[in-house]
């Protein structure tokens, strides 16, 4: 199970890495407050997170997470890794219409 998670986490940021998507530019693995997110647009204040099986034994966990990161001003996407490994281009699609609509940080 982890070793799908690694390799669609190495996927996605193969397509967004060097501002591949729409010339965003994205940090991974990122640090926000006491958390680490996947990947994030700190321009766009858009985090990305691809979750593996286990998320669904970590609901208050990521609730409580996602509470904050949104009290922080970011906006969270999160995508299953079976969906983005059956879709990598929907995916994306959503995540570039993301950026597109969220207003630059000052």
């Amino acid at each position: 199970m982890r070793r799908e998670a690694v390799t669609m986490e190495k996927l996605f940021w193969c397509e967004v890495r060097d501002r591949k998507l729409g010339g965003y530019k994205f940090k991974r693995q990122y640090l926000i407050g006491r958390y680490i997110v996947d990947f994030v647009s700190v321009e766009r204040k858009l985090v990305v997170e691809l979750d593996g099986p286990f998320h669904a034994s970590r609901k208050k966990y990521d609730e409580a997470r996602d509470a904050f990161l949104r009290a922080q001003g970011y906006r969270i996407l999160r995508f299953r890794n079976d969906y983005a490994a059956d879709d990598i281009g929907i995916v994306l699609a959503t995540v570039k219409q993301a950026l597109d609509t969220c207003t630059p940080s000052p």
